[in-house]
């Protein structure tokens, strides 16, 4: 189950790191009455799956097993 945990954390970390600059760099900016407005068109779908990963991951290294008597 660690092995699982860590691989999970791991990869939900670079998941959520690759797609979140993904994200912020997909975005398009216009002139509004002398503002410069910034809209995003990302899709976070990505971003956020790899994030519950990267939670899953640490929820399954942080739970341990109980010993039934």
């Amino acid at each position: 189950m660690k092995a699982l945990g860590t691989i999970l954390l791991l990869l939900g970390l670079a998941g959520t790191i690759f797609f979140g600059i993904q994200a912020l760099n997909n975005s398009e900016t216009f002139s509004f009455l002398g503002v410069d407005v910034a809209l995003s068109s990302a899709n976070w779908t990505p971003v956020i799956i790899s994030g519950v990963f990267a939670i899953l991951g640490v929820i399954i290294l942080t739970v341990r097993k109980r010993k039934v008597v």
